[in-house]
């Protein structure tokens, strides 16, 4: 099974490639900057700010996507537990309930 977000937008695992390439681009800003500070360059603290500011902003992106695919694949699911485990006890149940019902009609 296939699930599409919706069509045009790019599949998940590229949107994953394309993530880790900007933490990586974020990170190099980041070591060139306080490379640059360590050589007494400090008009680089700057760049070096907006790097982590870079950083810090994806690390939220990356998060609040991850509880949307989640909040998502839950929604797919169904109501599975409150711990997203499967209620077996009550599924038993359900299964005799539906059979129960069956038996009546077919007058048995």
């Amino acid at each position: 099974m296939t699930i599409r977000f919706s069509d045009g937008e790019a599949e998940p695992d590229e949107g994953l490639r394309l993530t880790e390439e900007l933490f990586r681009i974020a990170v190099g800003d980041l070591n060139a900057a306080l490379t640059a500070i360590r050589d007494g360059q400090f008009e680089a603290a700057k760049a070096g700010k907006a790097a982590v500011r870079d950083l810090v902003d994806m690390s939220k992106q990356v998060l609040e996507g991850r509880r949307n695919v989640e909040k998502l694949r839950k929604q797919i699911a169904g109501d599975v537990g409150a711990r997203g485990e499967l209620d077996l006890d009550a599924a038993r149940d359900e299964i005799g309930r539906r059979l129960a019902c069956l038996r009546d009609a077919r007058g048995d």
